[in-house]
């Protein structure tokens, strides 16, 4: 994060939490035929993370039954997409995305570059945990069966979780831009392996530097110059890593972006989004996507979506007043 930016998110505890409570209400709003909406959104969007698992755990305790179960049976579409994947703790969340991503019909490789390209070793660490036991698979076997070249390779060196944290080096840094530098002229596959390694192994704040000396060699921005040297989905990986080592509240703005305006609202994409950075830096993502597109998020999100699903997503959104 650049500019002393203080990292927010949306969603945060709620003060004088009960949990008994609260699942006492959620079980009558999901009770007989009809099911209140409001009720759900009133509660699981003002609750934090760690109280909806609470909340779950009273639930089951109290009616004997899973909570997140009885959500997928009463509820439909999108909405049920949102009020279920808030249900989630994040690793569990992203090990989820990932398993749909990968186990529906074909591989929906923005998900993976989305989610792997943005995670820290910690969160990449707990996912991979968290995959292995709802699913009793290995998150690494998984992307190597459903993905190839590489995107493939690249892709494997991310879910290692192996990044270098915190450290810098201007003369290996110096040394690394000429490298990546090559490697856009060349496009050998030496090259490809020896530009993804730079960019899924070092510290962010050593590619900060790389980046910089790279514009000095090549007079050229990096994201430019992997546009032009690569394509498909190798191409979009690398340049998601870079965006996230400059920005990552930029790289989730312009992500929301482009699934609400160029793929006519891709609900999953906007419902990951929101809800995977609700509690990190969703407020900040509000903020860059005010000032990169002149409309704001909670305004687009009001444009596209209808009914509970929209009150749901306006909710972690947690809009204003200011933001029509």
């Amino acid at each position: 994060m650049f500019c002393g930016d203080y990292v927010q998110g949306t969603i945060f505890p709620a003060p004088n939490f009960n949990p008994i409570v609260d699942a006492q209400m959620l079980g009558g709003a999901l009770q007989g035929f009809g099911c209140d909406k409001d009720m759900l959104i009133d509660i699981l969007t003002q609750r934090c993370n760690a109280q909806r698992l609470m909340i779950a755990e009273a639930y089951q305790s109290m009616y004997g039954r899973d909570l997140i179960g009885d959500l997928k049976e009463k509820l439909s579409d999108h909405f049920k997409d949102v009020m279920v994947g808030l249900m989630y703790s994040p690793p569990s969340y992203d090990a989820h995305e990932l398993w749909h991503a990968m186990k529906g019909a074909g591989t929906e490789e923005n998900c993976l570059i989305d989610i792997l390209a943005s995670r820290t070793n910690a969160e990449i660490f707990q996912m991979r945990e968290a995959y292995c036991l709802q699913y009793g698979s290995n998150l690494q076997e998984d992307i190597y069966s459903e993905t190839s070249g590489h995107f493939r390779d690249t892709l494997m060196n991310l879910v290692q979780g192996i990044r270098e944290e915190g450290y810098t080096d201007p003369v290996m840094a110096a040394q690394d831009a000429m490298v990546l530098w090559e490697a856009c002229q060349r496009k050998t596959g030496e090259h490809k392996t020896m530009l993804q390694m730079i960019l899924c192994n070092k510290s962010y704040q050593q590619l900060w530097l790389v980046f910089q000396d790279f514009q000095n060699i090549s007079g050229q921005d990096i994201v430019d110059a992997i546009n032009e040297c690569y394509d498909g989905y190798f191409q979009e990986l690398l340049v998601a890593i870079v965006l996230c080592v400059r920005d990552k509240p930029a790289y989730f703005a312009y992500r929301l972006y482009s699934a609400i305006h160029d793929f006519g609202f891709h609900n999953k994409t906007v419902i990951r989004i929101l809800i995977a950075r609700s509690e990190i830096d969703l407020m900040n993502i509000r903020k860059r996507y005010k000032e990169r597109y002149g409309k704001s998020l909670f305004h687009d999100i009001k444009n596209f979506a209808s009914g509970h699903y929209e009150k749901a997503l306006l909710a972690i959104c947690a809009g204003d007043a200011e933001d029509y």
